[in-house]
């Protein structure tokens, strides 16, 4: 039986009092590459954050690699690449010095990078075709090329899970064409990859199922499709239908009374 890379029971999320996700049932397996697909405003993004520790559940549970996500000491294995224009906007940093911030889970606290840690960084520029550009200023490149600045510090890291939120977002076909090399290369590693995005693209061929968010909840989680728009509707999954309805908006309480709960762990993530 394959390894439960992640697992989601229930997950619900309620943001500024308004339900985001509902009774969410997820479970991604070692080696999977698992798109989630949905329109904007859908949940894919707070599904991902959520997985996370990014933001908290109101409501069930996620495990990572069988662990309970508030007890998980592994964060070193998971990779996130998060959309550009939060992440890479304005940063006064080089290339190197962005791609080597993906290691510091891996060392103790004002520990210095090590030979290792060093070949890792190397290796994940050359990666992504940036070796030229190492000593460049993050702001000086391009949109496509600040993208695999992102991949690269997750890359990093060599993580077991990647998680990528619209990682192909305003980036022109080219780059999406080198970043869909460097994510099949990674898939014959064996590496388990959780992709958000609206269409598939060069991506396609890589995909070994879809799950697609409609309204905060899962409508179909199976084989894959290329756009959320292909939703056989006889096949919708609706994992949460046949609980018992729930009205989040009763509960007075906001996330941020629960975020604390929540905050440790997520260092490694950044």
């Amino acid at each position: 039986m394959s390894e439960q890379v992640i697992r989601i029971t229930d997950g619900g999320v309620v943001l500024g009092g308004r339900p985001i996700l509902r009774g969410i049932e997820l479970t991604v397996n070692r080696g999977e590459v698992v798109a989630v697909l949905g329109a904007n405003g859908s949940g894919k993004s707070t599904l991902v954050r959520a997985i996370l520790g990014l933001t908290p559940l109101r409501r069930g549970s996620v495990q990572l690699f069988g662990a309970p996500a508030d007890r998980f000491k592994g964060w070193r294995r998971i990779g996130f690449v998060p959309q550009r224009t939060t992440a890479t906007a304005g940063v006064p940093a080089s290339v190197w010095e962005v791609v080597a911030s993906g290691r510091l889970a891996q060392l103790r606290p004002l520990q210095p990078m090590r030979r290792k840690d060093k070949d890792a960084v190397r290796e994940a520029i050359d990666a992504v075709g940036l070796s030229d550009r190492a000593g460049d200023g993050c702001s000086t490149l391009s949109g496509g090329q600040q993208q695999r600045v992102l991949i690269a510090r997750a890359l990093a890291g060599r993580p077991d899970l990647l998680v990528l939120d619209e990682p192909t977002a305003g980036v022109d076909l080219a780059s999406q064409d080198t970043f869909a090399e460097i994510l099949r290369r990674l898939v014959d590693q064996g590496t388990t990859i959780l992709l958000v995005a609206h269409e598939m693209g060069p991506l396609e061929p890589l995909i070994s199922r879809t799950v697609v968010m409609r309204d905060g909840r899962i409508a179909y989680d199976g084989p894959p499709l290329e756009s959320f728009r292909d939703v056989p509707h006889a096949h919708a999954h609706h994992p949460a239908e046949h609980r018992a309805h729930v009205d989040y908006s009763l509960d007075v309480r906001t996330p941020v009374d629960r975020a604390a709960h929540h905050a440790d762990g997520d260092g490694g993530l950044r």
